[in-house]
């Protein structure tokens, strides 16, 4: 495995900045400590940035000592944590009741600090390097306010490139794809109303929780009745909210649910057959169903030729035969999107899974692998040195 020693060093210090960020987890938008924390290093490694962009967010820029080129890319990073209670009892758990560090944005950032620093020590190359600390990317969509508050026009980049702890792949693997990697993001939201009544006299009412049962299991034949059975689709209503007591029938029934898309043709076909269902078999009952699509992350789409630097890149490091270049698009969602939608670029998973971390990302039990510290600074490195000869 080819790591750059410089890292290689660093990796006890670098599981010490992880291991402290895991402690203070915050929610989007409101990561002040996590912000200062990595601003405090950038002033020690003496790195220009800018801060409170998208209120929490920092843009840190590193520019090389061989040549003048103008060229620009972006490295991100995400740095917000989950409303997770920790489950793990280790030295470094969670200090902030009821958030945690649950999908290893704590290690994405150290991932990044640990190549600035390295890149400050070592800025062999021509150009100019964006590292992107970004803020609430479980759900608050902080790369999407990060556009919109300049960013692009700003620092201005030729290529954005991300990366993913991935507990499902080995630890001293990489996994990617271009086209689609995950998956477009709608809530759906169905309102149904009915007419209430006494459980005892049904007949008097028109009890909206049978007809949204009929909604919810009506709704599965999109994917098994309407489209390809070859296209990603995944639809699940998660939240069933009705009535007060056990003898009343309600009024009205609140549903709530994720469609989640690998493509705009697709979903547009699921979100009229969501409307389609709800309405006409809430009609069949004399009832009615309003349908509202909430608009999330897009799907992230990888450029073909980024993703081939990104994975060349990456068997640089642990060899061809750890890079799995066809992995199979994930229905999870991820909101570096809107920078991909914005500039080339590419998304990449890096293993870490081992006897200690099977743990999928989003549960109680979950933490980062420190192992995979040096690796993934050394992708980072390497993939700077190979745009920015």
């Amino acid at each position: 495995m080819a790591i750059l020693n410089s890292i290689a060093k660093m990796k006890t210090e670098m599981t010490q900045w992880r291991k402290y960020l895991h402690t203070i987890p915050e929610l989007g938008f409101k990561e002040f400590k996590t912000s200062e924390f990595i601003c405090n290093k950038l002033d020690e490694w003496g790195i220009s940035y800018e801060k409170n962009i998208a209120k929490t967010g920092i843009v840190a820029q590193i520019t090389g000592n061989k040549g003048n080129s103008d060229n620009a890319i972006g490295l991100r990073a995400d740095i917000d944590a989950l409303p997770i209670q920790e489950k793990n009892s280790f030295e470094h758990k969670s200090t902030n009741e009821g958030v945690s560090h649950k999908c290893g944005h704590d290690g994405h950032t150290t991932l990044l600090l640990g190549a600035a620093k390295y890149l400050s020590e070592n800025p062999d190359f021509n150009g100019k390097v964006n590292l992107i600390f970004q803020p609430a990317e479980e759900g608050g969509g902080g790369a999407d306010v990060m556009i919109k508050e300049g960013l692009l026009e700003k620092y201005p980049m030729s290529k954005v490139f991300g990366m993913h702890n991935w507990p499902e792949t080995p630890i001293g693997k990489f996994s990617i794809c271009s086209g689609p990697i995950m998956a477009a993001v709608n809530t759906v939201q169905i309102k149904v109303k009915g007419k209430g009544g006494h459980a005892a006299m049904p007949h008097q009412a028109i009890d909206p929780i049978i007809v949204s049962s009929q909604i919810i299991s009506a709704l599965q034949t999109i994917s098994s009745r309407t489209l390809d059975p070859l296209d990603n689709i995944v639809l699940s209503i998660t939240q069933f909210h009705a009535g007060t007591t056990h003898n009343v029938i309600p009024d009205e029934v609140f549903l709530e649910g994720t469609l989640r898309t690998l493509n705009e043709k697709t979903k547009k076909i699921a979100i009229d057959r969501i409307n389609e269902i709800s309405s006409n078999i809430a009609k069949s009952f004399s009832a009615t169903a309003s349908v509202y699509i909430e608009k999330g992350y897009p799907y992230t789409h990888n450029s073909e030729n980024e993703t081939k630097i990104a994975a060349d890149v990456a068997a640089k490091i642990v060899g061809e035969d750890n890079v799995i270049r066809n992995m199979k698009p994930v229905m999870g969602s991820e909101d570096f999107s809107f920078m991909l939608n914005k500039v080339p670029g590419s998304y990449i998973c890096i293993g870490q899974g081992d006897s200690k971390h099977k743990i999928a990302v989003h549960n109680a039990e979950y933490d980062f692998n420190d192992e995979i510290l040096p690796i993934g600074s050394s992708y980072w490195v390497e993939l700077v040195k190979h745009l920015l000869k």
